[in-house]
C-alpha cells in the first residue's frame, strides 16, 4: 500500500509526512435537510483505499463543551491529537486555542466569530455537536474554505419526548404539586386539569422534531395542526394551516420548533398571545429569542396564558451554576415567579442517547472530510462526494480545490491537471464559493508536489488539498 498524506501544510513538513500509512471511511452518510426524508449513501467498497491528509499524529483536534464519548472515541480511533475540555472558553482563550488544530468540535455555548476564525490558520473544519449553527459565522468560514457540519436530526426524538412530558405536566400542574409537596404542602385539586386526549396540538415549525412529536400527540389522541413557511406533507391526520394566527386560534397547547433566524426572533410577542385561546399553553424548546418573554410574563399573569414550558432563553450561562438571573436577563426573578411555569435549562436534546447519536453523526462526517474531502451534510460548502478510491488505484491522488466561484476557474484547473489522467471529477458551488475534487491516476510524490503548488498560485485559490 502506497502512503498517504496531505501537502497542504509547511514545505519542510512535506517529506517526513510520506512514510506514514493512512485510512479513510468506505461509506457516505448524508444527513437529510431538515425537512427532508431521504438517506443516500454511496456505496461502500470493501477494498477501499485508506486515505488521510496528514501524517495520522499530526491532526491537532480541540473538542469542547463536553463533546460526548462516542465522538471522542471515532476521532481517537483514527490516530489524531485529541484535546477534549468540558467547557466552553472566553474568546481570548479561544483563539490562543485555535490557532494550531486542524478541527475543532463545539456545541451551542462556543461562539466561533470571524475574529476568532481569522486566527486559526490551519483549520479546516468544524463540527456543531448539536443541530444550530447559529453559533458559527458560516459565511466567513465558508470563504476561508472550511466545511461546517452538524448534526441536524440525531436529538429529534429527545426533544419531541421532553415537549409531550412538558405537555402532561402542564395539563395537570405537575410542577406546582410537586413544589408543593416539597414544601410539605399537601394540594390536592382537579380545578382547571385535564386530560390532554382530544386537545388540539399547535405546532410551529414541522421539521424533524415537530414531526415527531406530530406522531406522538396523535398516538396519545391528540389533534395536530401545524404551521410552516414551506408547504409539507402531514403525518398522520395532521393538518397544516395558512397562518400563524389560524393556528394561535385554534391550538389549546402551542410548540415551536423553528430555528433562529431575523424572521423568528420575536415570534411569539403581545399580538401573538392576544390571538391564543384564553387558558392555552406555550411551549418553547427551539431558540430562547423566538418567544417575548415579558410579553409572556404578561400573559400569564392576566390568565390569557394558563401554563409554559421554556427550555432556551435569550441569554444563557456559559457553565453550570447559579447564574440564572436578573443579571442575565432582566426578567429572571419575574419570570420565576409564575405558577405552572416548567423551567429547565437547554436539556431538550440532553439524553444519553441523543448525545451518543450526535457524537457519532458528526465526528464520523468530520472524518469523512479530513480523510477523504467528502462535502456531503455540509452546511456552508457545496456538496460533493467521490466514490472512495481502491487498493487497486495504489498510484491515484484525490485534489480538493476550494475556489471563488468565478468565471475561468475550471479552465485554468484543468489545464494544471491535464498532464495527468483525470480518473473522476465533481464539482459544485453555493453562492461565492465553488467546491472541486478530482482523481488523478498514475502521479508520484513529486508530480503531487507540482499540482499542489500551481493549484495554489491560481488567483481563485481558497483552498488547496491533496489526498494520497
Amino acid at each position: 500500500m502506497t502512503s498517504a498524506r496531505d501537502i497542504r501544510p509547511r514545505a519542510d513538513d512535506l517529506a517526513a509526512q510520506a512514510q506514514y500509512l493512512s485510512t479513510s471511511p468506505s461509506a457516505s452518510f448524508h444527513s437529510p435537510s431538515s425537512h427532508g426524508s431521504a438517506l443516500t449513501r454511496t456505496v461502500p467498497l470493501v477494498n477501499a483505499k485508506h486515505l488521510k491528509p496528514f501524517a495520522t499524529e499530526d491532526i491537532k483536534v480541540l473538542l469542547l463543551e463536553n463533546v460526548n464519548q462516542a465522538g471522542r472515541d471515532i476521532l481517537k480511533q483514527q490516530g489524531y491529537q485529541v484535546e477534549f475540555l468540558k467547557s466552553s472558553l472566553p474568546e481570548d482563550q479561544l483563539i490562543e486555542k485555535i490557532r494550531d488544530v486542524h478541527v475543532i468540535g463545539i456545541r451551542s455555548k462556543t461562539k466561533l466569530s470571524a475574529r476568532v476564525l481569522k486566527e486559526a490558520k490551519n483549520l479546516i473544519v468544524i463540527g456543531c455537536f448539536c443541530i444550530g449553527t447559529n453559533q458559527v459565522d458560516l459565511q466567513y468560514a465558508a470563504e476561508q474554505g472550511i466545511a461546517v457540519f452538524n448534526s441536524p436530526f440525531s436529538n429529534s426524538r429527545s426533544v419531541a419526548e421532553l415537549v409531550i412530558g412538558e405537555i402532561i405536566c402542564l395539563a395537570r400542574q405537575l410542577g406546582d404539586r410537586s413544589n408543593e409537596m416539597h414544601n410539605g404542602t399537601w394540594n390536592k385539586v382537579s380545578n382547571k386539569c385535564w386530560e390532554i386526549r382530544g386537545k388540539t396540538l399547535g405546532i410551529v415549525g414541522y421539521g424533524h422534531i415537530g414531526a415527531q412529536l406530530s406522531v406522538l400527540a396523535e398516538s396519545m389522541g391528540m389533534s395536530v395542526i401545524f404551521y410552516d413557511v414551506l408547504n409539507l406533507m402531514a403525518l398522520g391526520t395532521a393538518r397544516q394551516v395558512n397562518t400563524l394566527e389560524a393556528l394561535l386560534g385554534e391550538a389549546d397547547f402551542i410548540t415551536c420548533h423553528v430555528p433562529e433566524l431575523p424572521e423568528t426572533k420575536g415570534m411569539i410577542g403581545q399580538k401573538q398571545f392576544e390571538q391564543m385561546k384564553t387558558g392555552s399553553y406555550l411551549i418553547n424548546a427551539s431558540r430562547g429569542t423566538v418567544v417575548d418573554i415579558p410579553a409572556l410574563i404578561e400573559a400569564m399573569r392576566s390568565g390569557k396564558v394558563a401554563g409554559a414550558a421554556l427550555d432556551v432563553y435569550p441569554n444563557e450561562p456559559a457553565g453550570n451554576g447559579d447564574y440564572f438571573n436578573n443579571d442575565l436577563n432582566t426578567w429572571g426573578a419575574d419570570l420565576r415567579s409564575l405558577k405552572n411555569l416548567i423551567l429547565t435549562p437547554h436539556i431538550g436534546g440532553s439524553t444519553e442517547e441523543a448525545q451518543s447519536a450526535i457524537g457519532v453523526e458528526v465526528a464520523t462526517a468530520l472524518t469523512r472530510y479530513v480523510n477523504e474531502g467528502s462535502t456531503l451534510g455540509a452546511v456552508n460548502l457545496p456538496e460533493v462526494a467521490l466514490r472512495s478510491l481502491t487498493i487497486d488505484e495504489p498510484n491515484h491522488a484525490r485534489v480538493v480545490y476550494i475556489h471563488k466561484n468565478i468565471p475561468g476557474v475550471l479552465r485554468k484547473v484543468n489545464e494544471i491537471l491535464g498532464d495527468h489522467n483525470v480518473d473522476k471529477q465533481m464539482t459544485d458551488s453555493r453562492g461565492d464559493v465553488a467546491y472541486l475534487m478530482a482523481d488523478i491516476s498514475d502521479v508520484n510524490p513529486t508530480q503531487i508536489k507540482e499540482l499542489y503548488q500551481s493549484l495554489e498560485s491560481l488567483s481563485s485559490r481558497i483552498m488547496t488539498r491533496i489526498l494520497y
